[in-house]
C-alpha cells in the first residue's frame, strides 16, 4: 500500500521498508503492520491533538514530569510551541511507559523505536501468526473467563508494582495471543505516586474488568479487587505476587471527635507556648 505521510520519515531512516497494511483505527492512533528486515511489527501513528477521540485531561497528566523549566513554563502558558511540547509528551510517554512495565515483567508489546509521533513495536499475533483479537472480539467460556480475569488482575498488581495505574483498562485494550492476554494503550498511563486521582482510577480499571468478565462468569461481579490492591499498595505490601481475595473490608470504626478535637487544641496551645517563648527570649 502507499506509504503513509506520517510514516515516510521511518523509511528514509531504514526503519520501515515496506507498509503491508493497516491494521485498526482508533480514538488515540491509527495503526499499520509494517515491514522492518525480517521483521513483521506495528507502527502507531498518533492522531492530532484536534482529531483525537481522547483528550488530555488533567486528571491523566497531574504529576508527569517534562524535561526542563522551559517546557514546562511553555506548558503552563499555552503556547504554540508549549502545545507541541505538551503533545509530544504525551505519546512519549506511552513509550516510556512501556519500557518501564516490560522489565517489570506485565504483558505488553515490546517497543523498538519512537520516531516524530510514530511508535514502532511488537506485532502481537495468535497461534497462527495473525493480528491477535482485541478481547471484546472473542466468546468466552466460564472457565476462560475467570483464568483472563486472574491474569489481567494480577497483571494489574504488576503494573502498581512498578507504579503504573494503566487509567483506560477494558477489554477494548487488551490483545489476546497464543499465551493470554496482553495489555496495550498506554498513553494516558498515570503515576501511581505522583497522581491524586490514581487510586480512582486503579478502581474503574479493575471494575471494568469485573464487569466485562462477569457477564460470562457472574460471580466476578461481587468481587472488589480494586480497593484490596490500592490498600495494599497504600500500606507498602503489595508484591507481584501478593495474595487476594477480592473482598474488602471497610473500617467502619466511627471517628472520635472528641479525641480529634483534644488532638487539636493540644498542638495549638503547644504552638501558642512555642510563639511566647520565641517572643520572650
Amino acid at each position: 500500500m502507499k506509504i503513509p505521510k506520517r510514516i515516510q520519515p521511518l523509511v528514509e531512516d531504514g526503519l520501515v521498508d515496506q507498509v503491508l497494511r493497516q491494521l485498526m483505527s482508533g480514538k488515540e492512533a491509527t495503526v499499520y503492520v509494517v515491514q522492518c528486515g525480517e521483521a513483521v511489527r506495528c507502527a502507531k501513528v498518533y492522531k492530532e491533538a484536534d482529531k483525537r477521540g481522547f483528550h488530555q485531561a488533567v486528571h491523566y497528566t497531574e504529576g508527569r514530569k517534562v524535561k526542563n523549566s522551559r517546557q514546562a513554563r511553555a506548558m503552563g502558558k499555552g503556547s504554540r510551541y508549549g502545545r507541541q511540547e505538551q503533545e509530544a509528551a504525551w505519546q512519549s510517554h506511552e513509550v516510556d511507559a512501556l519500557y518501564r512495565l516490560a522489565a517489570a515483567g506485565v504483558r505488553v508489546p515490546q517497543p523498538y523505536n519512537f520516531h516524530e509521533g510514530v511508535l514502532l513495536m511488537e506485532l502481537v499475533t495468535d497461534a497462527a501468526g495473525a493480528p491477535a483479537p482485541r478481547l471484546n472480539d472473542l466468546a468466552l467460556t466460564p472457565e476462560q473467563a475467570r483464568e483472563f480475569h486472574a491474569v489481567l488482575i494480577r497483571q494489574v498488581v504488576r503494573m502498581l508494582c512498578a507504579g503504573i495505574v494503566h487509567g483506560d483498562l477494558s477489554e477494548y485494550n487488551v490483545l489476546v495471543d497464543s499465551a493470554g492476554p496482553v495489555i496495550i494503550d498506554l498513553p494516558q498511563a498515570v503515576d501511581a505516586a505522583a497522581n491524586n486521582n490514581a487510586s480512582r482510577m486503579l478502581e474503574r480499571d479493575v471494575d471494568n474488568l469485573a464487569a466485562y468478565f462477569g457477564q460470562f462468569a457472574p460471580e466476578l461481579l461481587g468481587t472488589d479487587y480494586g480497593k484490596e490492591i490500592w490498600s495494599l499498595y497504600e500500606r507498602g505490601e503489595l508484591q507481584p505476587d501478593s495474595p487476594l481475595t477480592g473482598t474488602f473490608k471497610r473500617n467502619e470504626k466511627r471517628v472520635d471527635l472528641n479525641e480529634v478535637m483534644q488532638v487539636i487544641d493540644a498542638a495549638r496551645e503547644e504552638d501558642a507556648l512555642r510563639r511566647r517563648m520565641r517572643e520572650e527570649s
